[in-house]
C-alpha cells in the first residue's frame, strides 16, 4: 500500500485610490470644453470668484468620507468571512475529513503512487473498523509516520497464510483485486489478533511493510477510513470493503 509522508510509504479588497484632485478646467477657447468639463466643477457665480469651487469641495468631502467608510466596512466583512472559513476548515480537518497523498506502491493496484485521497475521520467514532476497509493509520513503530493499509483481521480473529493465500478464521479472504504478480508465496501463522488491535496488509503483497513484520495496529492508531480517491480525476472512485 502506499503511504503518505507524514503519509510516507513504507511506505488568495483591491486597494482603491481615492483621487481628490480636480480635472483640468476647460479653457475658454477650447471648442470641446463643455463636453470635457468635470462633473465635480460648478461655475463660479459672477462677482463671487471661487464660490463655485468652495461649493464643489464642500459637496465632495462628505462623499469621500462615506466611500472610505464603506471600504472599511467591506474589509471588516471580508475579514470575518475569511476567519470563519479558516475556523470551519480547521474543524473539518481535525474532526471530520482529511486529504492525504499516497507515496509508494504498497497498496497497488488499488491505490497508486501520488493518488489523492479523502479520509473519513468520523467513521470510526461511530463504529469499529471493519475487515476489508482501507484505512490510514499511524505506523506503530514510529507514530510520526502514517501508512495506508487494508484491515485483514479484527480482535480475536485467527490469521494465517499458506503459500501466500491468507486465511481469516480458516476462511480465505477475498483477494481477486490482487494480480498474480503482486501476490506473495509466504507461509506464516496462525496468529490471534489481541483485543483492541487490528491486523493490516498492503494489497501489493510482495512489496508491503505491514502486520506480517510489525504485528498489530492499536485501534487508537487508526486515523480514519479511506473513502474517496479524487485524483487523478479519471480514476476517481468510492471505496468499499474488499474493493
Amino acid at each position: 500500500m502506499s503511504e503518505h509522508d507524514p503519509y510516507h510509504p513504507h511506505e488568495t479588497p483591491d486597494w482603491v485610490t481615492m483621487e481628490s484632485s480636480r480635472p483640468n478646467e476647460p479653457q475658454p477657447d477650447d471648442p470641446h470644453a463643455a463636453a470635457e468639463a468635470s462633473p465635480w466643477s460648478t461655475p463660479a457665480t459672477a462677482g463671487t470668484p471661487g464660490f463655485g469651487d468652495a461649493a464643489a469641495h464642500a459637496h465632495r468631502e462628505p462623499e469621500i468620507t462615506i466611500s472610505l467608510a464603506r471600504v472599511g466596512e467591506e474589509i471588516v466583512a471580508w475579514f470575518k468571512t475569511l476567519t470563519s472559513a479558516a475556523v470551519y476548515a480547521t474543524l473539518i480537518v481535525t474532526f471530520g475529513f482529511q486529504v492525504a497523498r499516497v507515496e509508494g506502491q504498497s497498496m497497488a493496484p488499488t491505490l497508486e503512487d501520488q493518488d489523492r485521497l479523502i479520509v473519513n475521520k468520523l467513521a470510526y467514532r461511530l463504529h469499529d473498523p471493519q475487515v476489508g476497509d482501507i484505512v490510514m493509520l499511524y505506523y506503530p513503530l514510529d507514530p510520526d509516520k502514517s501508512f495506508v493499509k487494508r484491515i485483514i483481521g479484527e480482535p480475536n480473529d485467527t490469521i494465517r497464510s499458506e503459500n501466500g493465500r491468507v486465511f481469516r478464521n480458516d476462511v480465505p479472504i477475498p483477494d481477486d483485486f490482487t494480480p498474480e504478480e503482486y501476490r506473495s508465496t509466504d507461509t506464516w501463522g496462525p496468529r490471534v489478533v489481541p483485543q483492541a488491535q487490528y491486523f493490516v496488509m498492503g494489497d501489493h503483497r510482495n512489496n508491503s511493510s505491514d502486520s506480517r513484520s510489525w504485528d498489530w495496529v492499536p485501534k487508537k492508531y487508526i486515523i480514519g477510513k479511506v473513502q474517496i480517491r479524487w485524483w487523478p480525476v479519471n480514476h476517481a472512485r468510492l471505496f468499499e470493503p474488499w474493493k
